[in-house]
């Protein structure tokens, strides 16, 4: 894979709320929090070179998969790029999410922390986040809009 040479300009909390359910758990049950992400990519109109990337963490208590409190996080990275290519884009992508990756890290356990809870870390990811940025995933990383 290239390289694409990229800066990132500034980074803006979208969201971050956490919300306690009233879920009865026995003492040493553990739950399974299968933090759901996304991710959406955007070019800005009139400047091709500025995107923004936002990525977003979400954990929602369900009767199926009870949760001790619903969250969710998201945050936008403004980047400029000098990709133009779809492949250099992709690459883009990638990279800007690995970049934005441990702000997203620190905004879930500093919130975690913040409403006195036992703080949630998320795993540290050396390498593409997302199934399809992975070395010869079929598709594409993300969908552009203006």
């Amino acid at each position: 894979m290239q390289n694409v040479n990229f800066s990132l300009k500034g980074i803006r909390a979208d969201e971050m709320r956490y919300a306690l359910n009233n879920v009865r758990i026995a003492k040493d049950s553990k739950f399974d929090l299968k933090p759901s992400f996304s991710r959406q990519v955007r070019k800005t109109v009139g400047n091709e070179k500025l995107f923004f990337v936002t990525l977003a963490v979400k954990i929602e208590n369900s009767e199926e998969s009870p949760k001790p409190f619903d969250l969710s996080v998201k945050l936008t990275g403004m980047f400029e790029t000098e990709a133009s290519t779809d492949e250099e884009r992709k690459v883009f992508t990638v990279e800007a999410t690995e970049t934005l990756y441990p702000y997203l890290r620190a905004a879930v356990t500093n919130l975690t922390s913040a409403a006195f809870a036992a703080p949630l870390v998320l795993p540290v990811v050396n390498g593409p986040i997302f199934p399809e940025d992975r070395e010869g995933a079929e598709g594409e990383a993300s969908r552009y809009t203006s």
